[in-house]
């Protein structure tokens, strides 16, 4: 292979949409600076992988699919987290890590001089480093979220985690239940451990997304602990396409005629389900608030049900023009950057964070599950953020949901907040239009010449 014009560099993402995005924005910069990039990934994500990709970015990101097992438990278009049924996201994790075969199969074709592969991909690293392959893992959560795992395991029993004000006691750091309540101890040993693992195998440094004005003290913290280069890559936000303006008018009609900063976003990711007793908690505190809004609600793939059969009886007639209620997606983006909007009640997903503050907007942390409750503490750390109450059940409480919503419209709060938001979304934004950050390009490039 040629290397005098070119750096040919592999990258797989986890099989989720936002890690995709990352990844993909991630590889449209990197293009301009003599690299081309193979993105590995199954099959069912590439039609949305293709839908943002411009045609500039044809000839210098190529697609490479990856062969998961497919079975009666896992069929084809359930290799992809979008729209998996909560049952099966153990089965699609495991079934991921069979790709090892595969993926050492791509590499051996390919011959990359680099593989970037995603949080706690060890099975991709050991592939690359079995090949003599340099190696960089990029990863996708909260700097602040990393540095206190990797503090707990790699520092002296008993030295203290010295930002307490971001600390989520009892916070079991790869599993909250659905109920948001935690594990005693905080750790699951074996997922830990595969993160230690992977984490180890990246070589002299390792990829986040995040800013240094968002997170300066963590990377740094973090690279102490762990004795690498800690590089941040930026929000590596995906600008949404205006086609979904005229593919939505009657979500955009409904918000000019709303008044600015005065409609509530309200959505849980791609890939977090509601229970039952969440969508009756929000239902109630949003009725209850006053409050203007616009509200998402997921159900797995096949699922014909209707928005109207899970919402309380006569819901929407209630809500009037006050309410809208979406089943599945709506263009995130465009809503967020709108100009009545005027807070997110977000699970709090790193990339929903990092989509939130870009426009601007603040956050009303309701998490759910993972690192979402230790992202919510983040953001009410740097003042972008503020987190509903739960009961002793783990279930949301509707007159603090109300307290809080009234806050982010109404009162000081609000104001400070979205002051706060709005100066990160001028450093987020000068951070898109920046080229990819030199130091990262030097060291990317001194791998690859190994």
């Amino acid at each position: 292979m040629d290397t005098s014009n070119k750096f040919y560099v592999v990258m797989l993402p986890w099989l989720a949409y936002s890690h995709i995005s990352r990844f993909l924005a991630f590889a449209k910069r990197l293009t301009n600076h003599n690299f081309h990039i193979y993105l590995c990934s199954s099959q069912i994500n590439f039609e949305y992988i293709k839908n943002n990709l411009e045609d500039k970015y044809s000839k210098s990101i190529e697609f490479v699919e990856l062969n998961l097992p497919s079975s009666s438990d896992l069929p084809l278009h359930y290799h992809t987290t979008n729209g998996l049924p909560p049952h099966l996201k153990q089965t699609l994790t495991l079934d991921y890590e069979k790709c090892a075969p595969g993926f050492a199969t791509i590499l051996e074709n390919i011959r990359p001089h680099l593989v970037i592969y995603d949080m706690n991909q060890w099975w991709a690293a050991e592939a690359a480093a079995s090949l003599n392959i340099p190696r960089v893992e990029f990863l996708s959560g909260c700097v602040a979220l990393y540095s206190m795992v990797l503090h707990h395991s790699l520092k002296p029993q008993g030295e203290k985690f010295p930002f307490p004000e971001i600390y989520v006691k009892n916070l079991d750091l790869t599993q909250v239940n659905k109920d948001n309540k935690s594990v005693e101890n905080a750790s699951n040993e074996n997922v830990v451990h595969r993160f230690i693992t992977s984490i180890k195998m990246s070589c002299d440094f390792v990829l986040v997304k995040s800013l240094w004005e968002l997170e300066g003290k963590y990377i740094d913290y973090m690279s102490q602990v762990l004795g690498k280069k800690v590089l941040p890559a930026g929000p590596l936000i995906q600008e949404s396409s205006l086609d979904v303006v005229d593919e939505h008018m009657e979500i955009f009609r409904w918000l000019d005629e709303k008044d600015e900063s005065s409609v509530i976003f309200v959505s849980f990711g791609s890939e977090y389900l509601l229970s039952d007793n969440e969508i009756e908690d929000i239902a109630h505190g949003l009725e209850l608030s006053q409050v203007c809004f616009i509200w998402v609600i997921r159900f797995p793939k096949g699922v014909e049900t209707s928005v109207e059969q899970v919402l309380p009886n006569g819901y929407l007639e209630r809500l009037g023009d006050r309410g809208l209620v979406i089943r599945n997606w709506a263009p995130q983006a465009k809503i967020l950057s709108h100009s009545s909007t005027v807070g997110f009640v977000s699970h709090c997903g790193w990339g929903s964070c990092m989509e939130s503050l870009r426009y601007g907007v603040p956050i009303i942390a309701m998490p759910m599950q993972f690192d979402q409750p230790f992202n919510a503490r983040l953001l009410e750390s740097v003042g972008v953020g503020i987190e509903v109450g739960r009961g002793g059940d783990g279930r949301l409480k509707e007159e603090d949901m109300v307290k809080v919503l009234r806050k982010v419209v109404a009162e000081d709060v609000g104001v400070n907040m979205k002051k706060k938001a709005m100066e990160l979304s001028e450093i987020f934004k000068e951070n898109m239009e920046d080229e990819v950050d030199k130091e990262i390009i030097e060291n990317l490039v001194r791998l690859c010449e190994k």
